[in-house]
């Protein structure tokens, strides 16, 4: 059977590194913790594996913005291997803090068919002003019929990482910078209309978010996004912390599946079996 690599981008102020690690190693894959500044001296490293995951943090203390540091080490330090690692079709996602640094980087939404790393989106403070940490509910299958004779591809089917996740599901959320803001109306089109828009956040019943069930405010209800290719995948939730289903809240009567795993692990083996099969 293939070896699938993962790396896993650490710097100070990352703080789920170990837990991502955990889950890629859970779902089949080799996981090594790599810190930015040995990629910034080496950064044609990232090219020895199939996927990169920037996980949960706060990264240099969240300074100026959460995740503007690192995205900018990244995008100038080693953008010319990253291109690169995305030309080949590799994967890469960002949880959390991870999401953030895809956001502020420019790699996501990732519209166009090049990566020229243009920003068109952010991730702000949350409405209520604090620090969020709770579970929510995610609707994964977001994208409305054109027409009732006319049904668009969802963005949970284009996206290599969410393929066959129920339509509602339930992981944590922790950030303080979690809202989801496009540049402007027509990049919000543009995202709906293109399958960009994988997660968005909802009730148990999967109909539309109110705080605290949306809990930072995000535009339309936007808790995760995937680029053009269904590749790349940023969310704020953490699915590293639904792993298992004894990470559940209510873990007593939550019903798991054969294999007593949390919902959260389908994503890590999406995409680790759609590198296992096609790269």
């Amino acid at each position: 059977m293939k070896k699938v690599k993962t790396l896993i981008l650490r710097t100070a102020g990352t703080n789920c590194d170990k837990e991502t690690a955990f889950a890629f190693t859970k779902a089949g894959s080799e996981a090594d913790l790599v810190h930015v500044n040995s990629l910034i001296k080496k950064p044609e490293e990232i090219l020895k594996y199939h996927i990169i995951a920037i996980p949960g943090g706060f990264t240099y203390g969240d300074d100026i913005a959460s995740g503007k540091i690192l995205a900018n080490e990244i995008k100038h330090s080693m953008g010319g291997s990253l291109k690169k690692f995305i030309r080949q079709g590799k994967l890469i996602i960002g949880i959390c803090n991870g999401f953030q640094v895809l956001v502020k980087m420019g790699l996501l939404p990732g519209m166009g068919k090049k990566v020229d790393f243009e920003v068109n989106s952010t991730l702000s403070l949350n409405d209520s002003g604090k620090f969020e940490d709770r579970w929510v509910y995610l609707k994964t299958n977001p994208i409305e019929a054109v027409s009732e004779h006319e049904v668009l591809e969802t963005a949970s089917q284009k996206c290599v990482w969410t393929r066959s996740l129920p339509e509602v599901i339930y992981i944590p959320v922790a950030h303080a910078e979690g809202k989801f803001i496009p540049k402007d109306a027509s990049v919000l089109k543009s995202l709906k209309d293109n399958g960009h828009i994988v997660f968005r956040y909802c009730n148990k019943d999967g109909e539309r978010a109110e705080y605290p069930e949306n809990p930072n405010g995000s535009v339309y209800d936007i808790a995760g996004i995937c680029d053009r290719t269904g590749r790349i995948l940023g969310m704020m939730p953490h699915p590293e912390r639904h792993i298992t289903y004894l990470q559940h809240p209510n873990w007593r009567r939550y019903s798991p599946d054969a294999k007593g795993m949390g919902i959260g692990l389908k994503i890590f083996e999406n995409g680790v079996n759609f590198a296992r099969n096609n790269l």
